[in-house]
């Protein structure tokens, strides 16, 4: 991909190591400098850990770090997930309130570990850190891609995409959900820390109504048009939904890093916004500082 490609452009959806992706956080800021982008959003699950590292090496590279985060919220039975952006990622409160999600999600692994072992599928916690080949840092959390991993290298599944289909995705056997905060809180507590908030990939939740009623009732300040799994029709109807509620069209390619050599969910850089969206953003921050 030649620079002058995406000159100008940012990837407002990235995960590292400090979650469920593959890449250290520095590396997520090189690789977007390698590809051209103007700038890269860390959007780690429940945790910020990551932010420091990236921020610092795009200050190295001259590269624009957006800080970010993707809390892991619970309605309508689905799990909907709230983006924040440019909110004070060393607040206190903030903090606390990420380290309870992380409580829950261990919670989450160690029912689904259980469940994956009455289903003959003999996985533990141990060798699934094993699998990522480091130790696990503080204030980092084990994710369904980290199990899924360890399930393709046991022989338990063929690819990655089968892990999931067969146990780990929402409805098959091995999928366990725990109660979660509702999006109105996760988005409460990014604007209290003077962050924007947006809800990610409405396409992968398919119930267009439930999205609404979570714009409706939460009032979010964007909505993440642009994705790796929303097709050309995706991506229309949710600009037109961006624009009915007067929310930010933001986007990003969900990157989380190769795993048996599949991208999870797309490559970085593959799904991208202009500068004017995170100016928006940032102006939306600073509105409520």
């Amino acid at each position: 991909m030649e620079e002058h490609t995406n000159l100008g452009r940012y990837d407002l959806h990235t995960h590292t190591q400090a979650s469920d992706g593959m890449q250290p956080p520095a590396d997520n800021v090189r690789w977007a400098k390698e590809k051209g982008l103007a700038g890269v959003a860390i959007t780690d699950h429940d945790t910020v850990a990551g932010l420091e590292e990236a921020l610092e090496e795009g200050q190295r590279l001259g590269i624009t770090v957006v800080p970010g985060v993707e809390i892991s919220t619970r309605a309508g039975g689905k799990d909907i997930h709230i983006l924040g952006y440019f909110m004070d990622y060393r607040n206190e409160v903030f903090l606390e309130r990420l380290e309870k999600l992380r409580q829950a999600r261990d919670t989450r692994n160690n029912l689904i570990l259980s469940r994956l072992r009455s289903l003959g599928v003999e996985i533990t916690l141990d060798e699934v850190v094993a699998t990522m080949g480091r130790p696990l840092a503080p204030d980092e959390s084990i994710g369904r891609p980290h199990m899924a991993d360890t399930l393709v290298q046991k022989g338990y599944a063929k690819d990655m995409r089968d892990a999931f289909d067969r146990y780990l995705a929402e409805g098959a056997p091995g999928y366990v959900s725990v109660p979660r905060v509702e999006p109105a809180e996760a988005i409460s507590w990014i604007r209290e820390a003077g962050g924007v908030p947006v809800v990610a990939h409405p396409g992968l939740y398919g119930n267009d109504e439930l999205v609404r009623s979570i714009v409706e009732e939460a009032k979010p300040a964007g909505l993440e048009v642009r994705h790796s799994d929303h097709d050309d029709a995706a991506e229309s109807r949710y600009a037109a939904m961006a624009a009915h509620y007067g929310l930010i069209p933001t986007g990003g390619s969900d990157f989380h890093g190769a795993r048996q050599g599949v991208i999870f969910h797309g490559d970085l850089g593959s799904r991208s916004v202009e500068s004017q969206v995170v100016e928006e953003l940032r102006k939306a921050a600073v509105g409520q500082k």
